[in-house]
């Protein structure tokens, strides 16, 4: 069986397509050939800068022949029927059969498909494999039609055996593949032939390629660490740079750098997101002063000088970097010690929708809602009022401009910088947070009540104006804002009502275009209207009118704080305009409770991706989620993990089946007899010892579980509910709840109601499967 290689060789692929490109390679070759009758052993893929390669051991020399019967149309369909066959089949009428079917005679075609060599099919495979390759972005070059992500110089491509090696007869493009490769481009670039994938890396190695780039990574990794490790410093890990910098050299030679005095007293994450962006440099850390001190550049090529030259060249640039990044830290530095207030005051003039208003508007419904959170979270309500007003001020400042990933980060320094307490500047630091699934929570009271109104105000917003994540699209990453309310509220363990809080501002939102349309009838007759929702402060001015719609909450009232311009304006005219403008909003108060009941749909659909991620059952979810105050999601959330334990015993699942059967059988009498039977259990008609001991385990466990899930202790509950499994078997293996007996069946199922609503309290159990 012979190995197939194949090398496309061509000028630099971008390293964040490396990864892709060979899995791409291996899919597309491999299902060709497959499909194409060849089987194989195993393959590997790999890349570099200047070459996607694709080994398959152990390929079939010939692929076999085969024989296909295709059924056709009966011998007396209309004519049209047989052409199409023929057609399909590439057959003429006197090569069909015909043949009995159950419906009379039918054509029948028989297909057979001559083997082919190997090498056929591979030239192909190949050529099909490169001119539909799913580069993310490709071109074109010369008077050629061939696209590829760069210039394409040569195709290698060999089958190999014990008898040696054969290349591939395949030309692409004025391109004929051949058994040559090439080496690094500076240090080895002279084409050289090769017989199989053994000798293809093993040649590479000595023409200075590191065909793997896992390789790469390693060397990278090592080399850097020891460095670093002479001066007594510690590389900054990141992963997705080394990927990036593997995809960037055939030979790494990584080198160490000093960044200047003059620059170190800039913030950490500025002189490393600086080097990263511009540079690709790894950062060193001085674990004794916790300050960046030093680099790690990756060269592509070795000098007779050791890099002296590159490294040079590199800091020369990198102190141009950074002087930038010092004058945008200085220049934005006075402006956090003045206050902050042009980049307050410029956020007005940032658009952050359309529909939904300026980062301004923005920031003022989200210091509202941190300090409607802040007491559930255990948060000072002035402070995360204050937090969200500067949290996303650094947005304005220059070095975000500069680098937009350091926002709130920076913000964490400007609020410092400003004098803001330490739990304020922190929160202006991680209210982003969590990213992702991966991503840290926060844990300060602060920090979480602001986190929490940014991603529901989020939420709210889009979900106001009906721009929801639809299938795989979901441009505002509003599925993350809602795992990042899940895992805020989560981490907090304190109930928090999320209804309330999301049909206030979602009313709130509803109501904005109308607001703004006021606010500019206003402005129309000669008046500057300040329209904040939550606005409390009353400013110096003439007349103060408030108008308050009938549909607003009262903690909601809109403030319209008027100043007169040039001449004064009757009050009456005032009053005429604001009853003319009593027609505001089209949207009621039943549109935001329906928009309220689909997000909080949208977030318990995350919800159960988060808990069956953390190994919750879907219908132990849906049973939970089936409960009132599901929109607690701390409660969900410890109810279905006390339940997902308690089901994991034997007491627990067979309590679930009695709990099942009862619900069932007063289901099926309910129906029947058309009452409901809630009520009126009576101990005194019990006839066997197992309804007497069903009663007494009931009037036991009742008032333990109300208690104890009151409490919110659902692991008690689930310990006093778990407690009614004997009693429950007994009395389904003892009694006949249908008996002849009215009295009797009455009483038994109204004891079976009570069993019902024990379940009742804890979960929706018939929705628990098996």
């Amino acid at each position: 069986m012979p190995d197939l290689l194949i090398e496309l060789f061509s000028e630099e692929i971008p390293a964040r397509m490396q990864a892709r490109a060979r899995a791409d390679l291996q899919r597309l070759v491999t299902d060709g050939l497959v499909e194409a009758g060849l089987t194989y052993a195993s393959a590997g893929a790999f890349s570099t800068p200047r070459r996607l390669t694709l080994t398959v051991e152990g390929l079939t020399a010939h692929s076999p022949t085969t024989r296909e019967e295709r059924k056709g149309p009966r011998l007396d369909a209309p004519e049209k029927a047989l052409e199409g066959f023929l057609r399909s089949t590439g057959l003429t009428r006197d090569q069909l059969e015909a043949r009995d079917d159950k419906k009379g005679q039918v054509w029948f075609a028989t297909l057979t498909r001559e083997g082919r060599p190997a090498s056929a099919i591979v030239a192909e495979v190949l050529d099909s494999a490169i001119r539909n390759f799913p580069w993310p972005k490709s071109m074109r070059w010369g008077s050629g039609s061939l696209r590829w992500v760069r210039p394409l110089h040569s195709i290698l491509c060999i089958l190999s055996d014990e008898a040696g090696a054969e290349t591939v007869p395949l030309t692409i493009d004025g391109i004929t593949a051949g058994n040559t490769t090439r080496g690094h481009r500076f240090m080895a670039p002279d084409a050289f032939p090769v017989s199989g994938f053994d000798d293809y890396a093993a040649k590479l190695r000595r023409a200075f390629v590191m065909l793997d780039a896992s390789e790469r990574e390693a060397a990278i990794r090592t080399q850097a660490d020891t460095l670093a490790f002479a001066r007594g410093w510690q590389i900054v890990p990141d992963e997705a740079l080394l990927s990036e910098v593997a995809g960037l050299v055939e030979w790494p030679v990584p080198l160490m750098g000093v960044i200047e005095d003059r620059f170190l007293a800039l913030p950490p994450e500025v002189l490393q997101t600086s080097m990263k962006e511009h540079q690709k440099f790894f950062s060193a850390r001085n674990p004794k002063t916790g300050r960046i001190e030093g680099f790690v550049t990756v060269a592509n090529i070795e000098t007779p000088d050791d890099g002296a030259t590159i490294l040079a060249g590199n800091q020369r640039v990198l102190a141009a970097r950074l002087s930038d990044a010092a004058f945008f830290w200085e220049n934005d530095l006075r402006e956090a010690k003045s206050g902050m207030s042009a980049w307050a005051e410029g956020l007005k003039s940032v658009t952050f929708h359309n529909k939904l208003g300026s980062q301004a508007d923005r920031i003022a419904r989200i210091a509202a809602l941190a300090r409607e959170i802040a007491p559930l979270v255990g948060a000072d309500p002035d402070q995360a009022d204050r937090a969200a007003r500067l949290a996303k001020l650094d947005l304005r400042s220059a070095m975000v401009g500069e680098f937009p990933e350091l926002q709130g980060t920076m913000g964490r320094y400007y609020a410092l910088e400003a004098g803001e307490p330490e739990a304020v500047a922190d929160a202006a630091r991680d209210h982003y947070s969590p990213l992702g699934p991966s991503d840290a929570v926060p844990t300060a009271p602060v920090s979480v009540a602001v986190a929490l109104a940014d991603k529901i105000d989020t939420l709210t917003g889009f979900w106001a104006i009906d721009e929801k994540p639809t299938g795989s699209k979901d441009p505002y990453a509003l599925r993350r804002a809602a795992l990042g309310v899940i895992r805020l509220a989560c981490s907090t363990n304190h109930p928090i009502k999320l209804a309330p809080i999301i049909l206030s501002q979602t009313h709130d939102l509803l109501q904005y275009p109308s607001i703004r349309s006021f606010a500019d009838m206003m402005r129309g007759i000669g008046c500057i209207v300040d329209t904040e929702p939550h606005l409390e402060e009353s400013y110096n001015s003439l007349e103060l009118l408030e108008y308050h719609r009938g549909s607003l909450s009262e903690a909601n009232k809109i403030r319209l704080d008027t100043h007169v311009t040039e001449t004064p304006i009757n009050v009456l005219t005032l009053k005429g305009a604001i009853e003319r403008a009593a027609g505001w909003s089209n949207f009621t108060r039943d549109e935001a409770l329906r928009k309220t009941s689909d997000l909080l749909s949208f977030l318990h659909d995350r919800l159960k991706v988060h808990l069956r991620d953390q190994g919750i059952r879907h219908d132990i979810i849906d049973a939970v989620l089936a409960q009132d105050g599901n929109d607690d999601l701390v409660q969900v959330v410890n109810r279905a993990t006390a339940l997902n334990d308690m089901l994991k015993t034997e007491d627990g699942k067979n309590l679930t089946q009695g709990l099942k059967r009862a619900g069932n059988i007063l289901a099926q009498a309910e129906d029947k007899d058309g009452v409901e039977y809630s009520f009126g259990a009576d101990p005194k008609f019990a006839e066997t010892d197992a309804e007497r001991a069903l009663f007494a385990a009931l009037d036991t466990a009742e008032p333990a579980i109300r208690q104890a899930m009151a409490a919110q202790d659902f692991p008690a509950a689930m310990s006093a509910i778990a407690a009614l499994r004997t009693p429950i078997d007994a009395f389904f293996t003892a009694v006949q709840v249908n008996t002849d007996s009215q009295v009797l069946r009455r009483n038994r199922l109204n004891l079976l109601s009570r069993i019902r609503e024990a379940g009742r309290q804890i979960a929706d159990f018939t929705r628990i499967e098996g």
